[in-house]
């Protein structure tokens, strides 16, 4: 990829022909006479972590670290099936689960996905969680 052209943004205009969509189409496919004629799949307009970790290096760029944080985040999980974030999310509620259980989400998130910042943010969440008792006991 040309590094530079692909941390300028926005990126539809700057590396739409080397970014794809999740489905691997190249971005600069995705347009409106693709939808038109009906040649596009719900992956077409998913996000993919290539594209996730592009946006986070403009906004690393720009200064703005957290969101640069959030956007890699967002790429790890693109890994993550559809119905386990929904577990994942409904596990991470106060009070749903226990300090184990979520430190077990943690380590399903890095050794099964490579999610290791999101992981990271889950023990977190764990930690605190317990420091306030926010989590069902053992």
């Amino acid at each position: 990829m040309n590094e530079r052209k692909d941390r300028a943004y926005p990126l539809m205009e700057h590396a739409a022909d080397r970014l794809a969509a999740a489905s691997g189409r190249r971005l600069a496919e995705v347009d409106l006479a693709a939808a038109a004629s009906g040649d596009l799949s719900i992956a077409d307009l998913q996000v993919s972590a290539e594209t996730l970790r592009a946006q986070a290096a403009i906004a690393e760029d720009a200064g703005f670290r957290q969101l640069a944080e959030n956007l890699r985040c967002a790429a790890e999980l693109t890994a993550v099936p559809n119905a386990e974030l929904l577990a994942m999310y409904e596990t991470l509620r106060p009070n749903r689960s226990t300090y184990t259980a979520l430190l077990e989400m943690a380590e399903r998130l890095a050794a099964g996905y490579g999610a290791t910042l999101t992981a990271a943010f889950v023990r977190e969440a764990a930690a605190a969680y317990r420091a306030r008792g926010l989590v069902l006991p053992e």
